[in-house]
């Protein structure tokens, strides 16, 4: 299974993923690195990583339909069969949602459905968290559909949330399981697929 990601920032899941590939940990291929942001350490990290990388932005492809048909492109022409988005601030498109429908996985920083949809990414998942005093927080593993964090979950952990907790340590605790999660959930679902172009 030849593994692709998008990402607008660090990548810290395609870095994981990519270790634990090459550690012999994950039954899969790193291949390629997308990210809609030129100065991205992603990107500079996967090119020194020997992926393929494309940086395709709204900057390059005003037209949203131009934009997903390249990135489309771009994924079938290195071969992807699962899409991993890695801190991705970008919505797919419907060509590459149905291309790769059950093959997109992304990871939110919260126990879905809680603290998910439109505008709920990053550090305003947390402070939401801590805002609505709950006991406990974590990160959820989901596939990637039209509708924003509503797909299928594939895995959850927990964490707890703090008598004093900030952002700062509310965030670190989260990040701390999120590699390992999001790991275990691509490799689950790289034991039930097949390759895109294998054979019937």
């Amino acid at each position: 299974m030849n593994l692709a990601f998008l990402a607008s920032h660090g990548g810290s899941a395609a870095r994981h993923l990519t270790g634990a590939c090459r550690a012999g940990e994950l039954d899969a291929v790193p291949v390629a690195l997308i990210s809609n942001n030129s100065r991205s350490p992603a990107l500079a990290w996967a090119r020194d990583a020997g992926l393929r990388t494309a940086h395709l932005s709204g900057a390059k492809y005003p037209d949203p339909e131009a934009l997903d048909a390249a990135i489309l492109n771009f994924l079938q022409d290195v071969g992807a069969d699962l899409l991993i988005l890695s801190g991705y601030m970008r919505e797919l498109g419907p060509q590459v949602l149905d291309a790769f429908a059950g093959r997109v996985l992304n990871i939110h920083p919260s126990l879905l459905p809680r603290h998910g949809g439109r505008g709920m990414y990053g550090d305003r998942v947390h402070l939401a968290v801590l805002e609505a005093g709950d006991s406990a927080s974590g990160a959820t593993v989901h596939l990637v559909t039209s509708g924003i964090d509503e797909g299928p979950r594939l895995a959850q952990q927990e964490v707890p949330v703090r008598p004093g907790d900030t952002l700062e340590t509310l965030k670190a605790r989260v990040q701390a399981i999120e590699g390992e999660l999001m790991l275990r959930a691509v490799r689950e679902l790289v034991a039930e697929l097949r390759p895109i172009d294998a054979p019937p």
